[in-house]
């Protein structure tokens, strides 16, 4: 355990900070999820647009939060694009 107060307070501050980063990503990767399986079932066309949109959107958000960076959130997007695209 840490002596110094600002130490402390560090140790606090990370603690909340993973707490929501945690939170954030699992989110995401529940969007994620969804985009995948709308992708891979045997929904309209449209139902799957609009998941893929929506995991795409969360995905941006989550990379602008910091949680994940700029190129991750990238390929996340690129491959539920391509995996879109081969469906159609």
């Amino acid at each position: 355990m840490a002596n110094i107060k600002s130490a402390k307070k560090d140790i606090i501050k990370s603690a909340k900070n993973r707490e929501r980063n945690v939170a954030i990503k699992s989110k995401m990767r529940t969007f994620v999820t969804k985009a995948r399986k709308a992708i891979a079932g045997s929904g309209e066309a449209a139902d799957v647009v609009k998941e893929v949109v929506a995991a795409s959107r969360v995905i941006d958000i989550t990379a602008q939060k910091g949680v994940i960076k700029k190129a991750t959130a990238g390929r996340y997007k690129s491959r539920l694009a391509l995996a879109l695209n081969k469906r159609k």
